[in-house]
């Protein structure tokens, strides 16, 4: 992935889970996990899911959370 990719999906990643984020912890991390399993393009969804891999670097806590949680969806 290149940078300005994973840049990008950083941005939107945490840009989903602000969205979220007032409704507390367990509805900000399933709604960024079924945000991301429903909307993003499955190459989107296989480099997050490597970047989460690789440790996650510049998510938000609750959105490396759901990252997570996506592999077991």
């Amino acid at each position: 992935m290149s940078s300005t990719t994973g840049e990008r999906l950083i941005y939107m990643a945490n840009q989903i889970g602000k969205f979220f984020e007032s409704q507390g912890h367990d509805k900000e991390v399933a709604g960024v996990a079924d945000h991301i399993r429903k909307f993003w393009d499955p190459r989107m969804r296989k480099q997050i899911l490597a970047h989460f891999d690789a440790g996650g670097a510049g998510l938000d806590p609750n959105v490396r959370e759901a990252v997570g949680k996506l592999k077991t969806m």
